[in-house]
């Protein structure tokens, strides 16, 4: 028996009958198993060594062009993959689905956060990132033949945000543990950087969740686990439901909305939309593998996907190699 046919059996014994089996697990293109590796497991290990993860490292959570401790897109999806493991394992759900989803959430995500994914919806007047995080696992990895994930990641992937949500219990654990993930972290940042105190905190807040964000996590994942054990949906108790949303109002007053990130918001979306404009009229400047799919996708998407690979520090780079006067010497 091969190592991958036996980890199958074991998630019949050991997994919830709620859980997404990796032997069931369906490909837009069917392809040779692993001898070793489940396709879940498979799935992560082709996020994890794709482009598009590897720049998550350069893109701003809520911070740009922060300091060294500060979050950022990689770090962030980290988060969430523990986050979201320790509930699947708590729930005895497949952790290897929860983390693959989890990895691969934002890989679709803009330079400069949310700020570069309203630049581009302001621009073409739909995008957003988890679309995108799709289609690039689906059309842009691989010199354009994607990654060929399972179904299960990718609805997973779509679906962590917006209306609709996730066919597996995986998924949906990785759509809350998402939110609690940058809650709390962006939370921590906002401490750090000297925007919030814990005495800021609403009063239910403090009173359900605690102060410290990893006590702050702790409550809201365990919640999840002994609310959720058993049952075949995903969710929070009444009162620690209602504890995190006052938060996330707190944060999205205090943080993701404040005047004082407003100058750099504005900044940023003001170089992606100068960047669109440039490309648009010059596409020959594109690199070569986007200048290849222009015929397949046409110029606009072919330039937004472009757009929306960039790094934050690359995306500056391009902006000042393109728009700023070069710095000549005196004498």
């Amino acid at each position: 028996m091969k190592v991958r046919e036996r980890l199958e059996e074991l998630e019949y014994k050991l997994l919830s009958p709620y859980a997404a089996k990796s032997r069931d697990a369906v490909r837009d293109r069917e392809e040779q198993l692993c001898d070793f590796r489940t396709s879940f497991q498979r799935d992560r290990d082709r996020i994890i060594h794709s482009k598009a993860f590897r720049r998550l490292k350069h893109k701003t959570q809520v911070y740009i062009a922060p300091g060294d401790h500060y979050r950022m897109r990689m770090t962030h999806s980290l988060e969430v993959a523990q986050i979201s493991r320790t509930i699947a394992r708590g729930l005895r759900l497949n952790e290897d689905l929860t983390e693959a989803i989890a990895l691969g959430h934002d890989v679709g995500h803009t330079p400069f956060g949310h700020a570069g994914e309203y630049a581009l919806r302001e621009i073409i007047g739909h995008f957003n990132h988890n679309e995108q995080s799709l289609r690039v696992v689906d059309y842009l990895e691989r010199n354009g033949q994607g990654l060929n994930l399972t179904l299960e990641v990718k609805d997973g992937i779509v679906n962590h945000t917006g209306t609709n949500k996730p066919f597996t219990l995986e998924g949906n654990i990785v759509r809350i543990g998402d939110r609690i993930a940058y809650l709390c972290h962006d939370y921590d940042d906002g401490i750090r950087a000297g925007m919030l105190r814990p005495t800021d905190l609403p009063e239910k807040v403090a009173r359900t969740l605690g102060t410290n964000p990893s006590s702050m996590i702790t409550v809201m994942v365990s919640d999840m686990i002994q609310v959720s054990d058993g049952q075949s949906e995903i969710r929070m108790s009444s009162a620690v439901q209602e504890a995190m949303d006052e938060f996330r109002e707190f944060m999205f007053e205090k943080i993701y909305h404040s005047a004082e990130l407003e100058p750099d918001r504005t900044k940023a979306k003001y170089v992606i939309h100068k960047l669109y404009d440039y490309f648009m009229a010059h596409p020959g400047r594109l690199p070569q593998e986007f200048l290849d799919r222009e015929e397949r996708w046409g110029l606009q998407v072919t330039v937004i996907d472009y757009i929306a690979g960039l790094t934050d520090s690359y995306a500056i780079s391009l902006f000042e190699n393109l728009f700023i006067p070069s710095k000549w010497g005196m004498g």
